[in-house]
């Protein structure tokens, strides 16, 4: 099978992405409705961070954050000593990034009698998403596909495979899962064609860019209005010299508000003479992630330190941000992004106790030699040595 062939294998017929957003909304504004008139009854509460997680997600909308956070302390108010309350808290705070709460939220749920599966499949989560305990993670994730061979436990595990540099392994489980695919939701397939994107785009050590764009091109043909796919795939437009395509990429994300969209278009216009505009959207970009660093510091410090290390232009802001989030979530890549910023902060001492501690929780992994970090400071040494 040709290359072509291989990535163009997985056919979908799924809602339309922009009927799906309306019905998604029409579905959570329910939810509300039901959770309103019982907060008791079984699964309300589940179904708003459900259909909130997913606005948050797909739809453009960053409010859907501040909704989640607020909901979480109405749940602490009606029902502060529920263990279920907790495993729902639990969620919301990994949702926002906020993982030393949710851990504390699963003991508390563990203390009140939650069912040990949903106190796992959180934890889980937690656990994947700062790094902590991947063989062990890795074994249950496996245990679990094996098991149940649903199409969300194959996707964490792909991003897993992802996270520990298994990434031919992460491609074809995320494949498997699209082919294995049998509902008409659109969001599943968009966040995986997503995934897969970052994959061969981020992840692998020599990104293969053509790939990528394969990808994010299927995620927004799955969900036109899924704002982070259009932002990658406007990257490599623009790293490809293709600068009015980047632009038409963006501006219809405008409106989603995210700071993102309004700094990627501003170093497209930039690039492309529209100096006065370009900026217009800078400013706008940088108030916006300090609006939302302000409110949710922890969901938003890495890629605020991106912005700030970038077109932002505050070198001591971007490295402030990193090691937020390294100390909140200490995974490769936090290692990789804080390192990367301390050099060009100029702050060499500090990037030099980044690299002793990401050696001592990661020298040891096959995802640490695949790592830029290794090879940045290799290639840097034969530069300086010539």
């Amino acid at each position: 099978m040709t290359e072509a062939a291989l990535l163009d294998s997985e056919c979908f017929q799924t809602t339309d992405g922009e009927i799906a957003i309306v019905n998604l909304n029409s579905a959570r504004l329910r939810s509300w409705g039901r959770f309103y008139q019982d907060p008791q009854r079984p699964g309300a509460a589940e179904t708003v961070l459900e259909h909130e997680q997913l606005t948050a997600q797909f739809a453009g909308d960053l409010s859907a954050i501040g909704r989640m956070e607020a909901f979480g302390e109405q749940l602490g108010r009606l029902d502060a000593a529920s263990a279920r309350t907790m495993v729902i808290k639990a969620q919301i705070a990994s949702a926002l990034h906020r993982f030393s709460d949710a851990r504390h939220y699963l003991a508390q749920a563990s203390l009140g009698g939650a069912p040990p599966e949903d106190i796992k499949r959180v934890l889980l989560n937690v656990d994947q998403a700062c790094g902590s305990h991947l063989e062990e993670v890795l074994d249950e994730r496996r245990r679990i596909v094996a098991k149940s061979g649903r199409f969300e436990d194959r996707v964490a595990l792909g991003a897993l495979l992802a996270d520990v540099g298994e990434f031919n392994d992460a491609d074809e489980t995320y494949r498997r899962a699209l082919r294995e695919y049998r509902d008409v939701s659109p969001f599943p397939v968009a966040w995986v064609c997503f995934q897969l994107g970052m994959l061969w785009g981020e992840l692998v050590p020599e990104p293969e860019l053509a790939r990528a764009e394969h990808w994010y091109r299927k995620a927004i043909v799955s969900l036109p209005c899924y704002v982070r796919a259009r932002v990658h795939l406007a990257e490599i437009c623009s790293a490809t010299g293709r600068a009015s395509e980047a632009a038409a990429t963006l501006r219809p994300a405008l409106a989603s508000g995210d700071p993102e969209v309004l700094w990627r278009l501003a170093d497209v216009l930039h690039s492309e003479g529209s100096v006065g505009e370009a900026a217009s959207h800078l400013e706008a970009a940088r108030a916006r992630f300090e609006a939302l660093l302000d409110k949710h510091l922890l969901a938003f410090a890495d890629h605020g330190a991106e912005f700030y290390i970038g077109s932002g232009g505050d070198p001591s802001r971007a490295l402030e941000l990193a090691q937020i989030n390294l100390r909140n979530r200490p995974t490769l890549r936090a290692f990789e992004q804080t390192y990367t910023i301390a050099l060009e902060a100029g702050e060499a001492d500090a990037a030099n106790e980044i690299s002793a501690k990401a050696v001592k929780r990661w020298g040891n992994t096959s995802a640490y030699q695949l790592s830029s970090f290794v090879q940045g400071p290799l290639e840097a040494a034969e530069g300086s040595a010539a």
